[in-house]
């Protein structure tokens, strides 16, 4: 059996599991469109501007939902799902079998990836039916995948890298959450932060990947200048959290 087919079994498991557990789907796919809701109801009524434009926040919220769920499907559930799969003995029992282990991470990242790409369908479908929100259309919609894909790629590489500071599942979620929602913020994922932002709070977002995913991500709503450089940047974070989790990836439960 060649890896591509073991890959896409492997994948299918993983998949089956993910909607075996009803609660856990839900809330992924719930957390996105309620936040976006919420947001827009208490900030979404006036402009911010961007890029030395004014847009409409409701249409701001759009986009920044559709960065915050990629990230949500791909940082936070790998790195959650792997604490506590590794405290309960799955991974060490699956290390042991015959199936690579490279199989069975990649079959987490591309249906992490799959489940983003999913999310962010149902996000942008839902800004655009209630909130007329701009869509992403071709030279531009090119650009919104190519950052899609990356950031996809490159936060599931952190939320493996994340699990070797993780001691135990306990503590999984307050070690998840404590090393992302403060870069959110920072990032303007919640609270719009348009051109007037205060600029230690707009050097310290650029030191991490979720305030350049986002930009790009807003790129194709909001007409704003897409930049490169954000793709390579989002890119140089992907490759430091695939050599980390190289290094101190664990199949064992911490003792």
């Amino acid at each position: 059996m060649s890896s591509a087919t073991m890959t896409l079994s492997q994948m299918r498991y993983v998949n089956k599991a993910f909607w075996r557990n009803p609660a856990s789907a839900f809330f992924t796919f719930a957390f996105p469109l309620m936040f976006l809701v919420i947001f827009t109801a208490l900030l979404g009524q006036g402009t911010v501007r961007l890029g030395g434009r004014a847009v409409h926040q409701s249409t701001y919220y759009v986009a920044a939902m559709a960065a915050f769920s990629v990230i949500t499907a791909c940082y936070n559930n790998i790195a959650i799902g792997l604490a506590f799969q590794r405290d309960a003995g799955v991974l060490k029992r699956t290390n042991g079998t015959p199936l690579p282990s490279a199989v069975f991470l990649a079959a987490r990242v591309v249906h992490a990836m799959l489940i983003s790409v999913l999310l962010v369908a149902i996000t942008v479908a839902f800004g655009k039916a209630v909130y007329q929100a701009d869509v992403p259309s071709g030279a531009i919609l090119a650009r919104f995948l190519v950052m899609l894909v990356v950031g996809a790629a490159t936060f599931c590489a952190l939320g493996f890298a994340a699990t070797a500071v993780i001691p135990n599942a306990d503590a999984a979620a307050p070690i998840v959450n404590a090393t992302i929602l403060p870069v959110l913020f920072l990032s303007g994922i919640f609270i719009p932060l348009g051109d007037n932002a205060p600029a230690w709070i707009t050097w310290t977002a650029r030191i991490f990947p979720v305030k350049h995913f986002a930009d790009g991500m807003r790129a194709g709503f909001l007409g704003t200048a897409y930049h490169w450089t954000d793709v390579l940047i989002v890119a140089a974070w992907g490759l430091a959290g695939l050599l980390l989790s190289v290094r101190y990836f664990s199949w064992e439960p911490r003792t």
